[in-house]
């Protein structure tokens, strides 16, 4: 009796695997312990294997397709068995119509007939694979193509770095894993796509890759109709303005160029390359791309003489200015998207409450004066901070959690993550197992780390797992502030600089180091007083740091 394959979750976290590729095709056997196929989870690549003996009759995801946990992924049952009735008992199983569809009123069959393809695009005499946007972390949900290392007509085989893709957490490499020609690039260096959008075609040499593009927009034509509607009656008003664009290009030219930024021009590689071979200055093209962008299209229509004339009308006709208004608009990166959606999430959805504390750092300043003399590497206060919290998690697990929805997570083991900040926004590498480590191993992880984060050098391993979550500003001078909770932690601490200010002690004044942390917590997972009781415990460590080193 046939038995259904479905999507096991393969890791804690995991909600959808990707079929990365088939290693069996409809009508082998498959034994007991053979690899089906692998499958790429929101943590590694890993193998599925059959536990079933049979003959595959049914593969329901296709490669670089993706499916929910306990989706159906394939049937294996005896040779010729006929699994109609097991395709429909199966949700989203693409079996055919049932009894009860063919009963359906005449106005609903109308409708789907005229909604419905006039004909399906066969694909099978086309020796060629489209290549999609893996997903390439856990929270990315779409790429940028930062450069292409391969153009269209190179060989590539399976293991070649096709293109570096700009994802949310850093920049990675996009390897090949079909052997053959890059017959087209769907994407510009630049320009996004969301995962599982086709950027390129691989395949045999002349094979007719138009013909599968063409399938692939029409699986995808009945969702975009309406709109491709809309943009249609669009076009003509789109004409109109490019019509007089194209008179005022002198002036468009003479007082601006949208496609330079910082000295550097945007272009694609092909208008470079058109612009050389026509011995134009490129730098004066105008772009209509996304951002101002120079296309084909451009250097194709740029008349050199036009903006000569504007450059010679240029000193006449402009005005003394004392001031002029302008900006400047960059697309928003896949880091700074990431950052915006996730703490937008964190802040509207768990309510936050706050709780501050001042630490005097009187006696962490001798102690760190006199462990730096004797300490293969430098330890920072920073460092300090993680080893005592990490120390003080340990005393109080309800702040070392998380907020699962319908229960809550108390982590045995202690990972800081460490926010760091980078230019185009916020990492936050991991140091796994902080309560159990030295000042001298977390101050050298820490320093590896955060060069790892600035130089986009960080792998998933490096960020995933945080249990409680640091974000230290006392070297940019503030003195206190309060930080949004990283998800999935239920807190996150907030540490200032250390301040010279009189204190009182013992019914004295006299001058301390004082350091202020202010606690954020997600109130669903954390109370008050609990949050109150870890700053207490925290404040007695780092007053008195030899207790850290116990």
């Amino acid at each position: 009796m046939a038995e259904v394959i479905r999507m096991p979750k393969m890791s804690d976290t995991m909600e959808e695997g990707v079929i990365a590729a088939w290693l069996k095709k409809v009508g082998d056997e498959v034994k007991a312990g053979d690899i089906l196929a692998e499958v790429e989870t929101d943590k590694a690549t890993m193998e599925l294997e059959s536990y079933d003996e049979g003959v595959l009759l049914h593969i329901g995801v296709e490669e670089k397709d993706a499916v929910p946990v306990n989706g159906v992924i394939a049937i294996i049952g005896e040779k010729g068995e006929n699994i109609d009735d097991l395709l429909n008992d199966v949700d989203g199983g693409g079996a055919p119509a049932t009894e009860s569809s063919k009963e359906e009123p005449k106005e609903d069959k109308a409708e789907s007939t005229s909604s419905a393809p006039a004909e399906e695009i066969d694909t099978s005499d086309v020796n060629a694979t489209l290549i999609t946007m893996p997903k390439m972390s856990d929270t990315m949900q779409e790429g940028t193509i930062a450069s292409w290392l391969k153009k269209v007509g190179d060989e590539v085989k399976s293991g070649d770095i096709l293109a570096e893709v700009e994802t949310d957490k850093a920049t990675m490499e996009l390897e090949s894993y079909e052997d053959g020609v890059l017959l087209h690039i769907g994407v510009e260096e630049g320009d996004s796509v969301e995962i599982d959008g086709v950027i390129a075609v691989i395949g045999e040499k002349d094979a007719d890759f138009e013909k599968l593009l063409k399938a692939h927009q029409q699986q995808s034509a009945p969702a975009q109709e309406k709109p491709a509607a809309k943009e249609e009656k669009k076009e003509a008003p789109k004409a109109e303005t490019k019509s007089e664009a194209k008179k005022e290009a002198p002036k468009a030219a003479a007082t601006s160029n949208t496609s330079s930024e910082n000295g550097r021009v945007k272009a694609s590689p092909l208008a470079k390359k058109m612009a050389e071979e026509k011995g134009v200055d490129i730098s004066l093209v105008p772009g209509s791309g996304e951002g101002g962008r120079i296309i084909k299209r451009d250097v194709e229509s740029f008349d050199p003489a036009s903006v000569q004339t504007a450059q010679a009308a240029a000193p006449a006709a402009s005005a003394p200015a004392f001031g002029q208004e302008s900006y400047r608009e960059e697309k928003v990166s896949q880091m700074r998207k990431t950052i915006a959606k996730r703490l937008a999430e964190s802040k509207f959805s768990a309510p936050h409450f706050y709780l501050t504390m001042e630490i005097n750092m009187d006696k962490a300043i001798e102690a760190r004066k006199s462990m730096n003399e004797i300490a293969p590497v430098k330890i920072s206060f920073n460092d300090m901070v993680i080893k005592a919290t990490a120390a003080a998690l340990r005393q109080h697990p309800k702040v070392n959690s998380s907020w699962l929805g319908d229960k809550i997570r108390y982590n045995d083991h202690v990972h800081i993550g460490m926010a760091v900040a980078v230019e185009e926004g916020l990492l936050v590498p991991v140091i796994r197992f902080a309560d159990g480590k030295t000042l001298s191993q977390i101050s050298q992880e820490a320093k590896s780390l955060g060069g790892k984060a600035k130089n986009k050098e960080l792998q998933p391993k490096d960020w995933e797992g945080n249990t409680f979550t640091i974000s230290n500003l006392g070297m940019f001078g503030i003195e206190e502030f309060t930080a949004i909770v990283n998800p999935p932690d239920a807190c996150i601490l907030a540490v200032g600089g250390i301040k010279e200010t009189v204190v009182v002690k013992n019914g004295q004044m006299q001058v301390g180091n004082v350091m202020k942390v202010t606690l954020s917590c997600d109130h669903r997972v954390v109370d008050g007083a609990v949050g109150s009781a870890f700053l207490k415990t925290l404040k007695g460590l780092l007053e008195d740091p030899v207790r850290i080193l116990i």
